[in-house]
């Protein structure tokens, strides 16, 4: 039945001597989350707790969000990042140029320009015996890398040589193929060198022992094989790609100039070159595609030295 009393005579609910609260405490909880995207998250939680004589009566949380503070700071781009590693190479590269050879180059130039040059036949011939020499490491290095466990047949002769290939080729050719990426590109140099110097020979031309420039470039390459495989691939793109670019530019003017025009094997490639570069810049990405950031810093950071020893067996042109 429907009370007729009105509502200021009604009695408080818990004014009834069952329900009255012996006290009302309300407790602030502060909690503290850590999440991935945040530096601090702070929620202060409120409840209110009433203890009646019938017991404890808890009332709802009330979530409120104090402050919060993005910890993780936009990622850093390096330029030519999202077009590959090889990208971020050539960048570099190109910073290393002077203007004259590069819209991006920052270098004073020294020295003559190449369009003042006064090259001789036996400077010519130092710098090709030298670039050989480099070339001639660069693809032992990968030879040995297409071949990991024959390694010490390498610089060996005969069967034992032939045979520790034949177990791969036949057996393993495949299952590590990530350890011949750089294995017959179609960059190779040493072979066309060899073929130039065999030209000069042939017009009487005597072919002189490689040069310190040459030895200390190769030696080193090595010893980057080794122990510092990230620098060694910032030289491997440096020395096949800059020959491709400035190098042909080179050797085009110094034919010019001492031999008649003649275009020599050095400056050929079988296939079409830029579908060739193509291959290799993908195969580079790849590779560095499982390398930190530390890493690929570190990489970038050797293509100063990789233009110094380059440029020492440059100008053997001139000496």
């Amino acid at each position: 039945m429907a009370s007729s009393l009105p509502i200021s005579q009604s009695q408080p609910f818990l004014n009834k001597p069952h329900f009255r609260t012996r006290g009302v405490q309300t407790t602030f909880i502060s909690v503290s989350l850590k999440y991935p995207n945040l530096q601090s998250r702070v929620l202060r939680r409120k409840c209110s707790v009433q203890r009646t004589s019938r017991g404890t009566v808890v009332m709802p949380f009330k979530t409120v969000v104090v402050s919060a503070t993005t910890a993780e700071k936009p990622k850093k781009r390096y330029p030519g990042e999202t077009k590959g590693f090889v990208e971020e190479m050539r960048f570099v590269a190109m910073k290393l140029h002077t203007r004259d050879q590069a819209k991006e180059g920052e270098k004073e130039p020294k020295g003559q320009p190449i369009a003042k040059w006064e090259p001789s036949i036996e400077g010519y011939l130092r710098f090709l015996v030298d670039s050989k020499l480099v070339y001639d490491t660069l693809e032992t290095v990968v030879e040995k890398a297409a071949y990991p466990f024959c390694k010490d047949f390498l610089h060996g002769v005969g069967t034992g040589l032939k045979f520790c290939k034949w177990i791969w080729e036949s057996k393993f050719d495949g299952a590590l193929a990530a350890d011949a990426e750089f294995r017959n590109t179609g960059l190779e140099r040493s072979e066309k060198l060899a073929k130039d110097l065999e030209w000069f020979k042939e017009q009487g031309y005597a072919i002189p022992e490689p040069s310190s420039p040459g030895v200390t470039y190769a030696h080193f390459l090595e010893e980057l094989s080794e122990k510092n495989p990230q620098a060694f691939i910032c030289h491997f793109y440096n020395v096949y790609f800059a020959h491709t670019a400035g190098g042909r530019m080179i050797g085009k003017k110094v034919a010019e100039m001492i031999l008649d025009k003649k275009e020599l094997e050095f400056y050929k490639w079988d296939g079409d070159l830029s579908q060739l570069l193509q291959n290799v810049r993908e195969k580079l990405n790849r590779v560095a595609g499982s390398w930190s950031r530390e890493e690929k810093n570190h990489c970038l950071e050797e293509t100063e030295k990789s233009f110094k020893y380059s440029g020492g067996i440059l100008r053997l042109i001139l000496s």
